[in-house]
């Protein structure tokens, strides 16, 4: 069967935000969390505050939903299309994962907003900053699957 060209190009798009998601949100958890120990929690909701919440909100919030949604697009018209196995079983899973990590960043999201309201309590936003650490592993562990997934796709795409 010969290479669908706009599934293709919808793919190779939701690859590269993919890929933007998942390297955002590993820098989040690789460096920028883990720092907070170093500097404190108070120090890391300032910086968090003005980073996170700040134009970061925008930032996530449109990488993450539009990540999401155009690779969960292309696994609908890749189902639609009849799309082959080696493209569409990874576009399926990668759909999955992006319900996955989408389900994991609305639990992560509300926590990182409540430290606007215990600003300088130190013990109160080492708690917040725990809880987010958690859920925002389980995200970064599932938006790096997603990249890994739409490779796999785009892959796929060469056997085609």
């Amino acid at each position: 069967m010969p290479i669908n060209e706009p599934l293709l190009l919808l793919a190779i798009v939701a690859t590269a935000l993919d890929g933007l998601l998942a390297g955002a949100s590993l820098d989040q958890s690789i460096k920028q969390l883990p720092a907070r120990r170093r500097i404190g929690a108070i120090a890391y909701s300032v910086y968090a505050r003005a980073a996170d919440l700040g134009a970061g909100i925008v930032w996530y919030a449109a990488l993450g939903i539009g990540a999401a949604m155009l690779t969960i697009v292309t696994a609908i018209i890749a189902l639609v299309q009849v799309a082959p196995k080696s493209v569409a079983l990874p576009l399926y899973l990668a759909a999955a994962a992006s319900l996955a990590h989408s389900f994991a960043t609305s639990r992560a999201a509300p926590i990182m907003l409540s430290q606007r309201g215990v600003a300088d309590n130190e013990i109160a936003l080492k708690a917040i900053f725990d809880r987010f650490e958690r859920w925002q592993t389980i995200r970064a562990i599932l938006q790096a699957v997603t990249f890994a997934l739409m490779l796999w796709a785009l892959a796929g795409f060469a056997l085609t």
